[in-house]
């Protein structure tokens, strides 16, 4: 018996990736397909029941997915799968600064056509409103994505340096 706790304790410590790998990871992940495909894998045993980042990343890597799909009906049904994981996820937390940065650092690189860029300005306004609150790794994290996004222009970006 104890030994069979200690398997499951193993095996769901072992299933549920850290978070700063996977923030490390998804900085990168957009540049490749391998890289898509990997950070998707290392999210696959995030539940919707799990940490709520995490289940954001897992959204995102769905979304990130979706591009590589061979066709296009799987691209849009991975696509919408994705979006609506992410969207529950924030409607869960939406006093999540990181969450609200993942669908940010989504909606800015989407295609207009997928229709999913409805909440940059709103959410532009809550990572500036909130960035000061935060920890160091996370303010860190966000400046390092706030630098580097196309959503805020250098004047916005000023709240972050």
């Amino acid at each position: 018996m104890k030994l069979l706790l200690s398997l499951l304790l193993w095996i769901n410590f072992a299933g549920t990736p850290d978070l700063a790998s996977i923030r490390k990871m998804y900085t990168d992940v957009a540049k490749s397909e391998t890289s898509a495909k990997e950070f998707t894998e290392k999210l696959a045993g995030v539940s919707a029941s799990d940490d709520k980042v995490l289940v954001a990343y897992k959204a995102a890597s769905i979304l990130l997915d979706s591009k590589f799909a061979d066709k296009l009906k799987n691209k849009i049904d991975r696509f919408k799968e994705g979006a609506k994981l992410l969207e529950s996820t924030i409607k869960s937390e939406p006093n999540n600064i990181e969450i609200r940065m993942i669908r940010l650092s989504i909606q800015e690189n989407v295609p207009g056509i997928t229709g999913y860029k409805k909440n940059i300005k709103e959410d532009k306004k809550f990572i500036a409103a909130h960035y000061a609150e935060q920890n160091a790794a996370l303010k860190d994290y966000l400046k390092d994505f706030v630098l580097q996004s196309k959503s805020f222009s250098e004047k916005e970006k000023q709240f972050v340096k």
